[in-house]
């Protein structure tokens, strides 16, 4: 599985995030490609097929990451 350096991670998770807050995917056609396209690239380098797991992997893989960040137990 390819292996995303941290800080690339890091990166496209700031950015996911950040459409996320805009409502980019009620946005326009290109903002929306953009958030599919870090959603897509977020899966295939965490071996992923849902971009919540994506970021919840991705979290965990970056340095300073506990075990408790991002339950997969819904509240």
């Amino acid at each position: 599985m390819l292996m995303a350096h941290p800080v690339v991670l890091r990166n496209f998770v700031k950015q996911y995030e950040a459409l996320r807050l805009l409502h980019a995917e009620q946005g326009s056609p290109e903002a929306q490609q953009r958030m599919n396209d870090i959603a897509y690239t977020l899966c295939v380098a965490t071996g992923t097929r849902d971009v919540d797991a994506a970021l919840i992997a991705a979290r965990h893989r970056l340095p300073g990451a506990r075990v408790e960040d991002d339950s997969l137990i819904s509240a």
